[in-house]
């Protein structure tokens, strides 16, 4: 299978975090924005905000109602945001860590949310680009990043930095839309199995080392008591 990704840089090359920023835009060359993210520092803050900050609720009750505008179900205007919101913390980590077992902090004191001029999202940012890597990885020996010791301990730690984010998230979409946690939650699910399956196609590489590392992903998220795997009647995501 030929791969749809260049290699991967040397740390004496480029930055970690631009090498795979750079391969991430080239999954979706039409929409490069889908799994990339920025630095924050590099942008302009107009129509940026920080999911920590207090206006997180605000921002989420407006993405709520403009969800209304297109619908007429206040659940499906609920899952649509819960969805955009699953993807921003966790669908745009998920490819970096399938395909190169890299992720960079996807916690609630780290990302930041852009909004288009209709008010849907349409880009992320960090604050700080730091990766976490593998030890086998090119740049392991560069002091941009840091080198956890298997892809498990890689897997545990982005879930609970993701789940932090995501709590969040939930309690303030909670507060204006009729969602529970048992469907959030499962809406993750789907994300990672979905994106285990999809991920890999986009970028020509292997399907069997994706299915491991989502399932690995999978189990950190169980494991911090977030039930991925709930409500049958959205599919049991399961790898």
């Amino acid at each position: 299978m030929t791969t749809l990704l260049p290699p991967r840089s040397t740390a004496a090359q480029v930055r970690a975090f631009v090498d795979t920023d750079a391969r991430l835009r080239l999954l979706t060359p039409h929409a490069p924005r889908v799994y990339a993210v920025a630095r924050i520092d590099d942008e302009p803050r107009r129509r940026w905000w920080r999911l920590a900050d207090a206006e997180r609720d605000r921002r989420i009750a407006l993405l709520h109602a403009r969800a209304l505008e297109d619908v007429a179900d206040p659940r499906i205007a609920a899952d649509q945001v819960a969805g955009a919101l699953v993807h921003v913390v966790a669908g745009r980590v998920l490819a970096p860590y399938l395909l190169e077992a890299r992720c960079w902090d996807p916690g609630l004191d780290n990302l930041w949310i852009h909004q288009d001029s209709d008010g849907g999202i349409d880009w992320a940012a960090v604050a700080d680009d730091t990766l976490r890597v593998l030890p086998d990885d090119p740049a392991a020996a560069d002091d941009t990043v840091v080198v956890l010791p298997c892809e498990e301990a890689l897997a545990r730690w982005t879930a609970h930095r993701a789940g932090t984010a995501l709590h969040a998230a939930h309690a303030s979409l909670a507060l204006c839309a009729p969602t529970d946690a048992l469907r959030f939650w499962s809406l993750l699910g789907r994300a990672v199995v979905a994106g285990a399956a999809q991920i890999p196609l986009l970028a020509g590489t292997s399907r069997s080392v994706a299915a491991r590392r989502g399932q690995l992903l999978l189990d950190a998220f169980l494991t911090l008591g977030l039930p991925v795997r709930g409500l049958a009647k959205l599919g049991k995501p399961c790898l």
